[in-house]
């Protein structure tokens, strides 16, 4: 590559935000490539790539069909067709072909389909550059949907001249998932075990651990889970390889909209507000209690919970930690969905409580921004968080988060107990409802000290959680890569 031309960088993702969005990852992939696109625009020739599931379909975006190629199977071919459109001003990329199935959704929850799908993904989208003739400089793969693409690079095209110089990332956003399960459809494309001996051998038909090992650069999704992987509590298995492999892994925090997520100009909620309008916030939270059928009262603190109901999450920390706090003024609001015990568990304590909860089990994206707006406390106990942007959220919108110091989360709240001054929330360490409970107590206590709790909020609101800052960090990363590339 020259001085003078633009660096190539594909973005591989399962999911995009807004054609198709599942997790966390749907953000990240519909927000990253367009904020780098937005501040390198002149340096990168930055491109997103994902399936054509069939929600996108039936959502009937603006696209274009550029052709059809074939993709080699033990079978024959698998004949594949390339779509784009534009997400953000970034061209986007849609593949679709029978391997990768075209009316499947977005993850089937079977790990034999899923790995077939995603194997078929990962392969055609190295084919679908070739055929549209557009060489990569860095391909940056997210999860195990795309990391055999990564993987594919060192061991079916290791000799193709088209893919010489190309540099890989690999961003793990949850390590649990490695794509177990894809080992026949990695066998019928053609893939041969990974050779690494680093690796355990469980891991060298899997699309995550295989991935990791043919990786230039591996990026965790925060600081404090690069840390967390590197032990065998957090690391899945694969703690052992990345110890041995520290040199290629580093963490990025990733960041939230901040235009979706502005309480200044949040359509959803009935008073917009600033970090110098704070006393309109309490018109929000008197709003929703009116709404839900709670005493209207701003002097209650109002807990919020806007959450997939998820054991990683540790909402049955919650629920444990409650029952010993029903003495003191609170109010609780639940929202998601989730496990069946989990679920089952919000209506039980609603049952029980009747003037402190409300749980609301179901998604309902406006209702999530009155949570948002509403809320004085927003409880995130998560056993585990490899980033999180709940947390981001809630301090934008002035909701002080009670936390769990694990992966994202102390990467992104600054423990009162450690800094009161600069402090954005509350943090606390074990995995236990008796933490959870101590320091919610202490949140509960400086919610009475009105001059602290408003520093609180003017802190937390004043935090940059802009998607421009892991923007910058990726880019660097783009260019140091770049620096071998002729």
């Amino acid at each position: 590559m020259s001085t003078a031309e633009k660096l190539h960088v594909l973005f591989a993702s399962s999911e995009a935000e807004p054609l198709a969005k599942v997790g966390g990852l749907g953000d990240v992939a519909g927000a990253l490539p367009a904020e780098i696109n937005r501040i390198a625009k002149d340096q990168v020739d930055i491109r997103l790539i994902i399936p054509f599931h069939a929600v996108i379909k039936e959502k009937n975006p603006p696209v274009g069909w550029i052709g059809s190629f074939p993709i080699k199977t033990k079978t024959g071919q698998s004949l594949c067709d390339l779509y784009v459109t534009d997400l953000d001003g970034v061209i986007t990329y849609l593949l679709d072909s029978d391997g990768i199935n075209h009316n499947s959704p977005i993850y089937y929850g079977d790990a034999t389909l899923d790995g077939r799908k995603y194997a078929h993904f990962s392969l055609a989208l190295l084919e679908a550059m070739r055929f549209i003739d557009w060489p990569i400089d860095v391909l940056h793969a997210n999860d195990w949907h795309t990391a055999l693409a990564v993987y594919a690079l060192k061991d079916l095209y290791k000799d193709d001249p088209f893919f010489t110089q190309t540099k890989t990332i690999l961003t793990v956003h949850n390590l649990p998932y490695n794509g177990y399960g894809a080992d026949a459809a990695m066998t019928d494309l053609g893939f041969s075990p990974c050779s690494d001996p680093d690796l355990p051998d469980w891991a060298r038909l899997t699309p995550l651990p295989v991935g990791l090992a043919a990786a230039d650069r591996i990026i965790a999704v925060s600081p404090g889970y690069a840390e967390e992987i590197l032990t065998p509590d957090y690391g899945c298995g694969l703690d052992g390889y990345l110890r041995l492999h520290l040199d290629k892994l580093s963490g990025i925090v990733n960041g939230i909209d901040l235009e979706k997520w502005n309480p200044e100009a949040d359509a959803y909620i009935g008073h917009p507000y600033s970090i110098d309008r704070l006393h309109s916030k309490q018109l929000n939270k008197l709003d929703l209690q009116r709404e839900l059928g709670l005493e209207m009262n701003p002097e209650i603190p109002m807990l919020t919970v806007v959450s997939r109901l998820d054991f990683q999450k540790g909402i049955g920390l919650i629920f444990d930690a409650l029952p010993d706090l029903a003495d003191q003024a609170w109010q609780l609001v639940i929202l998601g969905t989730g496990a069946k015990e989990l679920e089952e568990r919000a209506q039980e304590i609603a049952a029980v409580f009747p003037d402190k909860v409300v749980s609301i089990l179901k998604y309902d994206n406006a209702l999530s921004h009155k949570l948002y707006a509403s809320g004085d406390i927003f409880l995130m106990p998560s056993l585990y968080e490899p980033c999180g942007l709940s947390q981001m959220i809630a301090m934008r919108y002035g909701n002080i988060p009670v936390a769990r110091a694990t992966g994202g989360l102390k990467n992104t709240i600054i423990d009162f107990h450690a800094s009161p001054e600069r402090a954005t929330g509350f943090l606390f360490e074990e995995k236990t409802a008796e933490g959870l409970k101590a320091t919610l107590e202490m949140a509960l206590n400086v919610f009475k000290n009105k001059q602290i709790w408003y520093r609180l909020q003017r802190n937390a609101m004043s935090t940059d959680f802009s998607w421009k800052r892991s923007a910058l960090q990726y880019l660097q990363i783009y260019q140091e890569l770049s620096q071998n590339l002729k």
